[in-house]
C-alpha cells in the first residue's frame, strides 16, 4: 500500500457532511506511515472544504470525475480536460430527443451554469448563488465545461444512462453518482477518474498494484477495477460492487477505516 485513493461522498462523507473520527484516525495514521494520500471524487474544486476542514488535506485532489487535477494547499489549477462546446452541445441535442423533459447545467473551471427548471422546488441551497438561464445564453467559447450534466425527473439513473450512454459515445463519457437522483455527469470521451489517477500515480512512481483505492458509484468503477485492491463499498451501487476485486464494509461501519486499519497493521502500524 503506498498510494491510497478514495471517493468521498457516500464513501467518507455522509448525508450530515461529517466524516467520522475513525475514518480522520485511520488516514491520519496513513500520511504518518508516509503512505500517498489522493482524493478522486465527482465533486467541482469549489466543494473540497470537507478535506480541509474535517482531515487537514493539503495534497492532490482529482476532481470533476477526473477532468480536473487540483492542488488543494495552493488553491489552484494542475491540469483540466474540457468538453467542447460543439460537443456539448450536441450531446444535449441528442440527450433531448430521446428524454424531451431533460434538463441541463455545466461546471466550467470558473463556476457553474445552469438551465431553468434543473434545481427544481426545495432544492439545497447550495446553488442558489446561480441564477438559472438557457446555456446558450450564459457558456462563452472561453468557457472550459469539465463536466455537464442532464437531468430526468422520472425513471432512475440506471435507466436513463442506459439510454443515453450508447446514443452519445461518439460526443461524452457518461456515468452517475447521485443516489437518489436520476442525473448523469459527461465529460471529454476517455476522461474518467482512473486514467487520472493512473497519471498522477505514475507521477509518484507507483504501480496499480501498490493503489488501494475505495469507491461506491458507477462514476467509480473504472478506479476499482484499475487499482491493485480496489474496495467498493458494502453500502454502494450494485454496479460498482460488482467492479470491484474486494468490498469494505458499509459505509455506516466506517468501512474504509476498517480495511485502512488492517492494512497498517500489516506494515506494522497500530492505531491508538
Amino acid at each position: 500500500m503506498r498510494l491510497v485513493a478514495s471517493d468521498i461522498d457516500g464513501t467518507i462523507l455522509g448525508h450530515d457532511g461529517k466524516i467520522s473520527d475513525r475514518t480522520v484516525r485511520a488516514f491520519h495514521a496513513c500520511r504518518d506511515a508516509g503512505v500517498e494520500l489522493v482524493f478522486v471524487t465527482g465533486r467541482p474544486p469549489r466543494w473540497l472544504h470537507p478535506l480541509q476542514d474535517q482531515l487537514g488535506h493539503a495534497g492532490t485532489v482529482i476532481c470533476s470525475n477526473g477532468a480536473v487535477v487540483w492542488d488543494l494547499e495552493a488553491d489552484r489549477l494542475v491540469s483540466a480536460r474540457a468538453l467542447g462546446l460543439d460537443a456539448m452541445f450536441e450531446a444535449r441535442r441528442i440527450i433531448q430527443r430521446l428524454r424531451p423533459s431533460a434538463l441541463f447545467a455545466a461546471e466550467t473551471l470558473t463556476g457553474f451554469h445552469l438551465e431553468p427548471g434543473f434545481l427544481g422546488t426545495g432544492s439545497s441551497g447550495v446553488l442558489a448563488e446561480f441564477t438559472p438561464a438557457p446555456l446558450r445564453e450564459t457558456l462563452t467559447s472561453s468557457d472550459a465545461v469539465v463536466k455537464f450534466l442532464a437531468l430526468v425527473r422520472e425513471g432512475t439513473a440506471d435507466e436513463f444512462l442506459a439510454e443515453v450512454s450508447p446514443a452519445v459515445a461518439h460526443l461524452a463519457a457518461a456515468t452517475h453518482s447521485a443516489p437518489n437522483l436520476a442525473m448523469l455527469e459527461l465529460s471529454l470521451p476517455g476522461v474518467n477518474k482512473a486514467v487520472t489517477l493512473a497519471e498522477y500515480a505514475a507521477s509518484l512512481g507507483v504501480q496499480a498494484h501498490d493503489v488501494v483505492a475505495f469507491g461506491d458509484m458507477p462514476n467509480d468503477i473504472e478506479m476499482l477495477r484499475w487499482a491493485g485492491q480496489g474496495y467498493a463499498m458494502a453500502s454502494g451501487h450494485p454496479e460498482a460492487i460488482r467492479a470491484a476485486s474486494r468490498q469494505a464494509p458499509h459505509f455506516d461501519d466506517d468501512g474504509v477505516a476498517q480495511i485502512l486499519e488492517a492494512k497498517l497493521a500489516e506494515l506494522g502500524v497500530r492505531l491508538p
